[in-house]
């Protein structure tokens, strides 16, 4: 789905989603990442809740955002509790979505100024 024809200046942003992929800007992506206003992490090595942990987490914390949108692919499945209650001890509001929400909800942010992180999960063969 195309997000925005505006083009804003000064962040990254989602131009476009799919289920196996997404456009940040101009870029094409197909593997799980980290994004930040001001930086693209790619191959984030989680396609899916399951295989989310401690140094996945950590990875998001360094980016130092106020909130993580957790996308975990076309449906919201939540991490367990002790997962999110690491971020959570840090100061980092944590929000679970499925993809499309948290692209869009990202964009708003973003666009907003706030430092919002968007770690999103692709599909495990899109993600290798």
């Amino acid at each position: 789905m195309q997000l925005d024809q505006h083009l804003p200046d000064g962040y990254l942003y989602f131009r476009r989603y799919g289920e196996r992929d997404v456009t940040i800007v101009d870029r094409v992506v197909t593997r799980s990442f980290l994004l930040a206003p001001d930086r693209l992490i790619e191959d984030w090595p989680v396609s899916d809740v399951g295989e989310l942990d401690e140094a996945a987490l950590d990875a998001i914390g360094a980016l130092e955002p106020e909130l993580v949108l957790l996308g975990t692919g076309a449906r919201q499945v939540f991490p367990r509790a002790e997962l999110r209650a690491h971020l959570l001890r840090r100061g980092i509001g944590v929000e679970i979505m499925d993809n499309a929400a948290a692209c869009r909800t990202y964009n708003l942010l973003a666009d907003e100024g706030r430092r919002v992180v968007v770690a999103l999960m692709l599909p495990g063969d899109a993600a290798r």
